[in-house]
Order: structure tokens, then C-alpha cells, then sequence
């Protein structure tokens, strides 16, 4: 009996580690992919139209495709897709950015920003192997509220502080949405590595577009 429990553990944490593993390679791949779509969009001089279409054909692949096609090979080619799709979308805020005197300064902080949080998470998350699934809720409501509130500012109150006050949510929500993956992964709670790269790649897209409008805000303050 204590064989087959020793056994059970290891095998347990084999499927555990290579899940890990996958979500990881394919994360770093579908940036680096996101990044040169990023790049496209700039160099094109893809406007806000055509980001926003962007944006919405990525979470109808999200909500549509993504569950039809996330245990197969197809799921690859759908994380990809949506990376793409992302990184395009964000082409023109990167453009705005850019032309500024201190731009790239701004966009490589919000980069490094975003990269040392997703470290920093991974590794508490690593180390405590505690179970943050019960921010799962918590993280949901707060999303919800966070849509509301914006669409409020952007069609009535038109305030820009608030709108940075929601940048800031977002930043906050998304480190613990990361928390909340990455302690699923770890633990066991979530086995597939596509949908689990999908998430935190949303995840890092959003905290680094918050994180860049913070910056870009106090930024033009000094």
C-alpha cells in the first residue's frame, strides 16, 4: 500500500512538473510571438480601429474557440493566434508611446515592471505551494466591477484619475490572477498548459498596458 502511494505521488508530481514545464515553454514562445505582432502593428501603423477589432476577434477566440480546441494541437495554433492578435491590438498605444521624448524609457519600465511581478508571483507561488483558488471569486467580481466602473468613466464622468485608479485595479487583479494560475498549476489544480498559458498571457498583457499607462501618466506629470 505504501509503495503504490509513493508511486501514486510521484507519478502525481511528474504530471505536475511537466504541466509546469509546457505552460512555461509555450508562454515564452507565444511572447516572443506576441512581441514581433506588437513590432508588425508599429511598423504598419495600425490605428485604433484596427486594434480595437483586434482586441475583440482575440476574445471571441478566447470564449468560442479556445474551449473547442484546447486538448488537442489546434489549441497551439489558437494560443497563437490569440498572442498575435493581442500584441497587434496594443501596436498603436505602443506607437503613441514611442513618439514621445522619454517613450521607449516608459515602455521598458512597463516591461520590467511587468516581468519582475510575474517572477516575483512565480516564485512565492513556487515556494509557499499554498492554494490560492479561492480568490477565483474574488478575482471574477472585481474584474466585473473594474469593466463597469471604466465604461462609466469613458462614457460619463470622463475623469482621468479614475481612469488611473482603474489602471492600478488592474494591475492588482491581474498579480492575483497570476497567483491564483500558477498555484493551480503546481498544485495540481489545473492540468492543461494551453488554456493555463492563455490565462497568464492575458494576465501579463493587461498588467503591462496598466502598468504602461501609469507610467506613461506620472511620466508627462514631471
Amino acid at each position: 500500500m505504501n509503495t503504490f502511494s509513493t508511486t501514486a505521488t510521484i507519478s502525481n508530481t511528474r504530471v505536475k512538473n511537466k504541466v509546469l514545464s509546457d505552460t512555461m515553454k509555450l508562454l515564452s514562445y507565444t511572447l516572443v510571438f506576441g512581441g514581433l505582432a506588437s513590432w508588425f502593428s508599429i511598423v504598419s501603423g495600425a490605428g485604433f480601429g484596427s486594434a480595437m477589432v483586434s482586441s475583440i476577434a482575440a476574445i471571441a477566440i478566447i470564449w468560442f474557440v479556445l474551449p473547442k480546441t484546447q486538448n488537442s494541437n489546434m489549441g497551439i495554433l489558437t494560443a497563437f493566434g490569440i498572442a498575435g492578435l493581442l500584441g497587434f491590438s496594443i501596436g498603436p498605444m505602443l506607437t503613441y508611446y514611442l513618439s514621445m521624448p522619454n517613450g521607449a524609457d516608459m515602455v521598458i519600465q512597463a516591461l520590467t515592471g511587468t516581468g519582475v511581478a510575474f517572477f516575483a508571483i512565480s516564485f512565492y507561488a513556487q515556494n509557499t505551494k499554498k492554494d490560492f483558488s479561492f480568490l477565483n471569486g474574488m478575482i471574477f467580481f472585481a474584474m466585473i466591477a473594474v469593466i463597469v466602473l471604466s465604461l462609466l468613466n469613458f462614457f460619463f464622468l470622463e475623469s482621468s484619475a479614475f481612469g488611473l485608479l482603474m489602471s492600478f485595479a488592474i494591475i492588482l487583479i491581474m498579480g492575483a490572477f497570476m497567483l491564483s494560475q500558477m498555484s493551480a498549476i503546481i498544485n495540481g489544480g489545473e492540468t492543461n498548459y494551453i488554456s493555463a498559458t492563455v490565462g497568464l498571457y492575458l494576465a501579463l498583457h493587461n498588467m503591462f498596458t496598466s502598468l504602461l499607462h501609469l507610467i506613461g501618466a506620472f511620466s508627462n506629470d514631471d
